[in-house]
């Protein structure tokens, strides 16, 4: 039986229903205002788009706990939002609303996208990205303590919630319970994510960390050891679109992974899906190369889909198939 073998990674996959996952992050709503074009404005030389529908879905952390929830986990889902209609959308849409604070200290944020003949013309973000104050942390950090859960699954869109003095009380923490915690990342916040089990930046993410290009198999291999003497983490999966996944480990070889995608609709978050299906097999029992494998499988589902989306295991399994 190879590492990679289909029956196995279907085991694997089946698991993922036991799993409980806690996500904290930069919670968001992603609005899609679908139309056609006709005509250039006579105001200015743009686009008139003349908007025939309109869906809204859960954005950033929330996207993560969904991707999680599709494939048959439970997520635990921490962030906050505005006291506004947006905010309480989110809340809606979420099973537990126990880990989402309402503050009156910002607006909930929004991305809206305006998409014609199945093309983004623009995005338009609503949003304040100030840092949270100690006492969201604090209400924040009594939520991780008092839950119970396998992993931490941090998402951050750098919109001012994982802040370095609440990374300081919720990475020891973790570490002491020994709870994994696997981190996508930000730039801006990069150095803030140690020690953590896995973290897994972009390749544009990753040239800025190390100052060189990350395009060919030697230039990303260079990056990712530069990235391991950086911060402490047990694994790093780096992400390079269309290029596929490269996996590291400290003492072994980089293991490279072309992309699964058979047709690319729409990249919005597939990073997403990458994290939360990587962890969930990591808890499985999975290695990080079969971890990787099975979060490329699910990524070249998700970017088939148009708009923010998620799998199902029966379409991972599908996935795995061919």
């Amino acid at each position: 039986m190879t590492e990679f073998d289909i029956k196995k990674m279907k085991a694997l996959v089946r698991s993922f229903p036991t799993k409980r996952i806690l996500v904290i992050g930069d919670l968001m709503l992603d609005k899609y205002l679908w139309g056609k074009v006709g005509r250039i404005s006579p105001e200015a030389p743009v686009p008139i788009v003349e908007v025939q529908r309109d869906t809204s879905c859960l954005g950033g952390a929330g996207n993560v706990s969904h991707n999680l929830e599709s494939l048959g986990a439970k997520s635990i889902l921490i962030g906050i939002v505005g006291s506004d209609a947006e905010g309480e959308w989110i809340k809606t849409k979420v099973g537990d609303r126990h880990g989402i604070i309402t503050t009156e200290q910002r607006p909930t944020t929004v991305k809206t996208r305006i998409i014609a003949h199945q093309q983004q013309v623009v995005r338009v973000d609503q949003e304040q990205k100030h840092p949270i104050s100690p006492s969201l942390e604090a209400q924040i950090f009594a939520i991780v303590k008092e839950e119970h859960y396998e992993g931490i699954l941090i998402s951050d869109y750098n919109k001012g919630l994982l802040t370095r003095s609440l990374m300081k009380k919720i990475l020891p923490f973790a570490q002491q319970k020994k709870v994994p915690v696997f981190v996508d990342p930000k730039i801006e916040n990069f150095s803030l994510f140690s020690p953590v089990t896995l973290i897994n930046p972009n390749h544009v993410e990753a040239e800025q960390i190390v100052h060189h290009p990350c395009l060919t198999n030697d230039q990303v291999e260079k990056a990712g050891h530069k990235i391991l003497e950086k911060i402490s983490t047990r694994y790093l999966i780096l992400k390079r679109g269309e290029q596929g996944l490269s996996v590291f480990e400290k003492d072994r070889a980089a293991y490279h992974i072309p992309t699964h995608a058979k047709e690319v609709f729409d990249v919005t978050g597939a990073g997403d899906t990458v994290i939360a299906t990587a962890a969930l097999a990591l808890l499985s029992g999975a290695n990080i190369r079969q971890a990787a494998f099975l979060a490329n499988a699910a990524a070249g589902v998700v970017v088939g889909k148009f708009g923010t989306a998620s799998l199902s295991i029966e379409e991972l399994a599908n996935a795995l198939e061919s």
